[in-house]
């Protein structure tokens, strides 16, 4: 069956688009496609291995989101081969781990790391 939607970009906020879309390209190799101003506010258009990411300025006052869990979208997920590994890049870049890794259920195991502007990312490792 064909549907008539489909997936076309992640839309995230920030008060300082081109410091959350460093963090990105430098922690999880993302790429930045463009740069735009809609409305006279900046948006970085990014790659995040396929799936297309919109940062888009906000004010600085906005208000942050809340700690999770919440309604809405809770976090980013991107899959690992090597957890261990990709657990000791990341700190070795100096980003936050919040949770895990632990195992979530047998064969996979998950962690969560801090990303600029409340934005959670979890890593997530499937075996077998």
């Amino acid at each position: 069956m064909n549907s008539p939607y489909s997936f076309d970009h992640l839309h995230l906020r920030s008060p300082d688009p081109e410091a959350a879309a460093a963090f990105y390209v430098s922690a999880f190799g993302a790429s930045i496609k463009a740069r735009m101003t809609p409305g006279g506010k900046l948006r970085v258009v990014m790659d995040l291995h396929g799936v297309p990411v919109f940062i888009e300025q906000v004010p600085a006052d906005t208000h942050a989101p809340p700690k999770p869990p919440f309604l809405g979208i809770e976090h980013i997920g991107l899959t690992v081969q090597d957890m261990d590994a990709a657990v000791a890049d990341l700190a070795a870049k100096g980003v936050a781990l919040l949770d895990g890794p632990r195992e979530a259920r047998p064969g996979v195991r998950i962690a969560f790391f801090a990303a600029p502007d409340g934005v959670q990312v979890e890593l997530i490792e499937r075996k077998g």
